[in-house]
């Protein structure tokens, strides 16, 4: 089986979709099929290419047994509508270029979304190649860009809903990441048949269990303190103000910290916000090594989740929170919808539906008084994480599938 996957996101990059595709397209290999990856050079969020990629137009690289063709993007921080367009757009041009002349023969072409022009790039390709085309759906685009006021323009809209039609009709196989968004795309008429839910989950060989009381703690110069997280996005779609609300109302408590790890459009303006309002139980550090996470997560006693209000929001199953019960850690989570009801059946966290501080900041003092419930909440969450959302197995059926819409089935 020749798998070719189009993604704008791939290790060294850390965020959700390099994480997906980096983990499935390993265990494909490991189990001895051939994979290509077309991703871009690693530059999210900061906009910033390493300086050991800078001033190439292609790379080719191996990751795990699978083959990665890195192609040019027009590098910019994950903010700013216009700019991030044209980073879409020059992925989607210098991916095809690659995907077409150097990615050589396949039996089926992945893209993943949320943005839809690298799902367009790989509905070229799939054409040009005469192979099925599968997208992945990993957010409703362009819904969330005009939930969040970032697509504002009608035509540009018009044209948005258009492609996103498009790519859903012509696609062999839709894979949504929730059973929300799979709903969502049956508006389009699409039949069942064509539908996969396969949700993000975990490499257990990388999420575990850790020491509390290690030297994560000591770099950011606490000790005993309960320690509240965010890791992950400092994006438009996280309300990370109102987090640092609630750290403003419990000022006061001397034995609580927070800690905020990560990049985005939002980080400058969170920190600024934090040190107007004076705080000094808070720490702040840059995005941190993927194989380093699972260590801030033992250090933290009460990692959070937080999505904005918005209808969109309620059909995501964010990564992190698969990542943080696998650590054994009790979740906090600020959201509604299908993640809000994922984490009450697994009896993993408190889930909160309205992002106001003065309910977060009562509901983190609540779980700091009772780390027995915090126990509970953290071992819970674990053996559910296990025996649903191991991303060996989830890998399996996906593969099967593919080998269906390839017509290699069995």
């Amino acid at each position: 089986m020749k798998i070719l996957f189009l993604c704008q996101y791939f290790p060294p990059e850390t965020n959700a979709p390099a994480s997906r595709v980096s983990e499935l397209c390993r265990c494909w290999a490991q189990s001895g099929e051939e994979v290509t990856v077309v991703t871009a050079f690693p530059n999210h969020p900061t906009g910033i290419i390493p300086p050991e990629y800078r001033g190439m137009r292609f790379l080719r690289e191996e990751y795990f047994g699978c083959r990665v063709l890195r192609s040019w993007i027009y590098a910019t921080p994950n903010k700013g509508f216009f700019k991030r367009v044209l980073s879409f757009l020059s992925f989607m041009v210098s991916s095809m270029l690659v995907a077409i002349f150097r990615a050589g023969k396949c039996d089926v072409v992945i893209a993943t979304s949320p943005q839809l022009f690298a799902g367009l790039a790989g509905w070229v390709v799939s054409v040009l190649k005469r192979r099925p085309f599968v997208l992945e759906v990993r957010d409703l685009w362009p819904d969330s860009a005009i939930q969040l006021g970032v697509l504002k323009n009608r035509m540009l809209i018009a044209l948005s809903r258009r492609l996103e039609s498009f790519l859903y009709r012509r696609a062999a196989l839709l894979v949504p990441v929730s059973e929300s968004i799979r709903d969502a795309i049956r508006s389009h008429e699409v039949p069942e048949e064509r539908l996969l839910v396969l949700p993000n989950g975990i490499d257990p060989e990388l999420f575990f269990p850790g020491i509390r009381s290690s030297e994560k703690r000591k770099e950011i110069g606490i000790g005993e303190e309960f320690v509240v997280s965010y890791i992950g996005t400092h994006g438009m779609a996280h309300g990370l103000d109102r987090i640092i609300e609630a750290a403003h109302l419990l000022r006061d408590r001397a034995d609580i910290h927070f800690l905020f790890i990560g990049e985005g459009a939002k980080k400058e303006e969170v920190v600024r916000h934090a040190r107007k309002l004076g705080l000094e139980r808070i720490t702040f550090l840059s995005t941190q090594p993927k194989k380093e996470i699972p260590a801030w997560y033992a250090a933290s006693d009460l990692p959070m989740v937080s999505l904005l209000d918005l209808p969109v929001f309620t059909t995501v199953l964010p990564s992190k929170m698969f990542e943080i019960m696998a650590c054994e850690r009790p979740i906090l989570m600020v959201a509604k919808g299908e993640c809000a009801r994922l984490l009450e059946r697994a009896r993993a966290g408190m889930v909160l539906e309205t992002n106001d501080p003065a309910r977060m900041a009562a509901a983190i003092e609540e779980l700091a008084g009772d780390p027995e419930r915090c126990r509970r909440y953290a071992e819970a969450g674990r053996r559910f994480v296990l025996e649903n959302f191991d991303r060996r197995r989830l890998a399996e059926t996906y593969l099967q599938r593919l080998k269906q819409v390839a017509g290699k089935g069995e």
